[in-house]
């Protein structure tokens, strides 16, 4: 009988040792499953606002995610993130870009979306002055751009010259990556360019005798002379009688442009005399280059030019930014010289 207690007993102290040891396995366990799941689902990413943009440059190592991630603040954990980014093998699949960051997003989350390379495209406008504007909020290099839009090569490679190359940029509004490179600028610049000159539009420049860059040069100094969408085709009228005249143009946008300063209010006969290809008082037909980027609706408004015989034009001296248009000369002088005593009268000499 004692012998079969003392088993007893002590079978009883090797079962509190099984379920201790079991215990210990168990919440062991839930503590490294804790600490695994805190490393996967738990949130990581923490942001001043709901989301903020994260970039990554066209180049970039896995090492220099994590600094910008940790040195910009975006992570709690740099080491789970690092942990899960090699379980998950992002650290070999950096994509550069623009990406949309959510405020407690998770190390998972957040891989999923850097290793899927799904940027936040940027809106992009092509602005009059081109290469600095456009490329302002994308890593592209401005003056690496504007060297391309000089360059002969790139010009020939599109069918154009360095002072027609402008011509291949239709202002608009474009969603592109943050990470657009300068040739691929162009490149996107070219399709929409084709796309913008359907058969339609060749078709009116061709009846109006004009190459399609011609129309865009003859639309910039259209837009230079008024901003009024309605009075356009009929500014364009003036000029293209003046071309088919064989008449000097006398556009006085060519000569602020040919002369640099664009805080001229009122040109002077000085001006007039300035050595330039865009100087339209002295050289006939248009000249070499747009002197803007012209928008599409002063594109359109040359192509669908409006007959008439007015040669002469002058700005309204009532401010309206209307302009009183001329078939003669001394209609014209009348109403320049009525525009000259308002400019008097505001003080406005140069």
């Amino acid at each position: 009988m004692a012998k079969r207690r003392a088993k007893k007993k002590g079978g009883s102290k090797i079962g509190k040792i099984v379920a201790a040891l079991l215990v210990i396995l168990v919440l062991a366990g839930g503590v490294i499953g804790y600490d695994y799941y805190k490393r996967i689902w738990a949130p990581n990413v923490v942001l001043s606002a709901d989301t903020e943009f994260f970039y990554i440059p066209t180049g970039s190592t896995f090492s220099d995610v994590v600094t910008g991630l940790r040195d910009n603040g975006f992570i709690m954990s740099t080491s789970s993130f690092e942990w899960l980014s090699e379980q998950k093998l992002y650290t070999q699949n950096v994509k550069p870009g623009r990406y949309r960051i959510s405020n407690r997003m998770s190390n998972n989350d957040l891989i999923n979306l850097l290793r899927s390379g799904e940027q936040e495209p940027i809106k992009v406008s092509y602005p009059e002055h081109l290469a600095g504007k456009i490329t302002r909020n994308l890593e592209a290099d401005s003056a690496e751009f504007y060297s391309m839009l000089t360059s002969s090569e790139v010009a020939g490679k599109y069918g154009f010259n360095p002072r027609t190359f402008m011509t291949i940029f239709i202002p608009n509004t474009y969603e592109m990556w943050w990470n657009t490179s300068e040739d691929e600028l162009i490149s996107r610049a070219a399709k929409e360019y084709k796309r913008f000159w359907n058969e339609d539009r060749i078709s009116k420049a061709r009846k109006l005798g004009l190459s399609q860059s011609e129309v865009s040069i003859l639309a910039s100094i259209v837009q230079r002379e008024t901003t009024k969408n309605d009075e356009k085709s009929r500014v364009a009228g003036v000029y293209y009688n003046r071309l088919t005249k064989g008449m000097l143009l006398q556009a006085d946008p060519t000569l602020v442009y040919a002369v640099g300063d664009f805080t001229i209010r009122r040109v002077l006969n000085k001006h007039k005399k300035v050595d330039s290809p865009y100087n339209t008082y002295i050289h006939k037909g248009l000249p070499p280059g747009p002197i803007c980027l012209p928008s599409i609706a002063s594109i359109d408004a040359v192509l669908n030019v409006e007959d008439h015989d007015y040669i002469f034009f002058c700005a309204r001296p009532d401010g309206s930014g209307y302009h009183d248009f001329a078939v003669t000369y001394r209609q014209h002088l009348k109403n320049a010289r009525a525009f000259q005593r308002e400019l008097n009268r505001r003080k406005v000499y140069k």
